[in-house]
């Protein structure tokens, strides 16, 4: 299973696709090993470049995916091309199927209470032989260690195969990476606001959006108030523009 990665403005992307990452993370969970991934993203890259400590639970993931057009884009531009976007969301929606198929044990962590069990109910709907293990909202404070060992031992008590993380950006990577020592097993992704795409609060991008890679204003017209988030877009883009002349020097 060795892989290879590609720096992106000092992240190193995992270059491997869809289909390959989604067999490796089988072949973990058939073996009962632990694997972290995080699903990286312009926002994500820009946010790790500013703070040191979340650059540190990134950097201790297994596979850090290229979540986003824009990170695929800029390994090309910087001469050393990943093979292909790995979505976090159609990761999921693929593992929900695999688990269905072959009876995985799933736990969901974020979002909102009422957004997490609408989550659930939608799953149990379209997915009837799903087993879920558990769930958790969001609301609750990551470095509070009585708050957080209660959910740890719950979700260790429960001993899902994969654990959804759906905390948002930085905390479903700083609560991953915090306590990833505390479990024996699983897979852990980082869903972001996936969550509220299955409870049907908001609506992923068409396909069409998708294939002109215009998923980000998609997201911004369904939530005008992502704008300050978006800031992140222009900022990578210079940030790569600026990495290729420096290795041109």
């Amino acid at each position: 299973m060795e892989t290879k990665n590609v720096d992106i403005l000092g992240i190193p992307v995992t270059s491997i696709d869809h289909y390959t990452l989604k067999n490796n993370l089988i072949s973990h969970i058939e073996n009962s090993e632990k694997s972290f991934v995080v699903t990286a993203n312009p926002e994500i890259v820009m946010t790790a470049k500013k703070n040191n400590s979340y650059m540190s639970a990134i950097l201790s993931a297994s596979y850090i995916t290229a979540d986003g057009i824009g990170i695929v884009k800029a390994s090309r531009i910087l001469n050393n091309p990943l093979p292909e976007r790995v979505a976090g969301y159609d990761l999921m929606i693929d593992f929900i199927r695999v688990s269905q198929e072959y009876s995985y044990k799933i736990f969901l962590l974020g979002a909102k209470p009422e957004v997490i069990t609408q989550t659930v109910r939608n799953l149990e709907k379209y997915y009837p032989n799903l087993h879920i293990a558990g769930y958790h909202d969001g609301y609750f404070n990551i470095h509070d260690e009585e708050e957080t060992t209660l959910i740890v031992e719950r979700i260790r008590a429960l001993e899902p195969d994969l654990v959804f993380v759906g905390l948002g950006v930085p905390r479903q990577e700083e609560w991953v990476a915090e306590n990833y020592h505390r479990f024996d097993k699983g897979v852990f992704l980082c869903v972001g606001g996936s969550f509220d795409v299955l409870a049907g609060v908001t609506k992923r991008a068409p396909i069409s959006w998708q294939n002109c890679n215009l998923e980000w204003l998609y997201r911004l017209l369904q939530q005008p108030a992502r704008w300050r988030r978006m800031i992140s877009l222009p900022q990578f883009a210079l940030s790569v523009l600026k990495e290729k002349v420096r290795m041109r020097k």
